[in-house]
């Protein structure tokens, strides 16, 4: 598999993945444009995008959704919450609900995992293809541990690391926003980022991008050195660890 991450943070959010014959967007955040722009920089032209999967219905997770899809006409994946709260302003006839733990888009599988996130029907993604599987979580204040032992030893990790808890404490948010970031149906901090990848990554594993990262809140500095700073505490090694950024894309990751 091959993935690129195309836009990553709080104002918008989209991510690549390829396989042998199939190719997926995980989230349209980001402007329809934009989306073409950075496509085609890696040389893949927007209608090859076979299907598009949503991780919730927040604003920096589907901006570009509706002009993309009636552009392109990609099969759309969603469960039955998503659907309905994108039907409010969406009208589109080529997708899918899916109503189990997996579904299968060519010659990719994705298991479907249930997010803590203030907003109805979240979900996170283990996709896997030609023998290679990633994770991909945003957006969540805790992970459920009915998932750890599936989440565990794949080779690579796309991981929501959105804030320096020290940071947004002291920084301009309101009080009620900090405790909304803070709380089971927020964001994930450096530290929990940490620890969850601390639990999950296996000798499989060689690939980490932190993910959805706050403007305000946050640096990348901070939230690579928190976990490069936790592995080697814990005599573990990721080969690769990078941070992906706002409106910047990442390199092709082959995995």
């Amino acid at each position: 598999m091959k993935v690129c991450v195309l836009s990553s943070g709080s104002k918008g959010n989209s991510t690549l993945i390829q396989s042998s014959n199939t190719k997926i967007l995980i989230d349209l955040g980001v402007t329809k444009v934009y989306i073409e722009e950075k496509l085609n920089e890696i040389n893949v032209d927007p209608k090859e995008i076979q299907a598009v999967l949503i991780t919730h219905t927040h604003v920096d997770h589907i901006q570009g959704l509706k002009v993309f899809l009636k552009k392109y006409h990609p099969k759309l994946y969603v469960n039955k919450i998503i659907y309905s709260l994108l039907c409010e302003y969406i009208n589109y006839d080529n997708y899918e609900i899916y109503d189990t733990n997996n579904i299968k888009i060519g010659d990719i599988e994705v298991d479907i995992i249930k997010t803590s996130h203030d907003v109805s029907g979240s979900v996170g993604f283990i996709v896997k293809s030609d023998n290679k599987s990633l994770v991909y979580i945003t957006d969540t204040g805790y992970i459920n541990k009915r998932y750890y032992e599936k989440l565990r030893n794949h080779n690579m990790y796309i991981m929501e690391s959105n804030h320096d808890v020290e940071m947004l404490m002291n920084g301009k948010y309101p009080f009620h926003l900090k405790q909304r970031i803070l709380g089971d149906k927020g964001h994930l901090s450096n530290n929990d980022a940490s620890y969850y990848l601390l639990e999950f990554i296996g000798d499989k594993t060689s690939t980490i991008v932190l993910a959805h990262l706050s403007d305000d809140n946050n640096t990348y500095d901070l939230a690579l050195n928190t976990l490069k700073s936790t592995l080697k505490e814990n005599h573990k090694n990721v080969k690769n660890i990078m941070v992906a950024k706002q409106k910047i894309r990442t390199d092709i990751i082959e995995i």
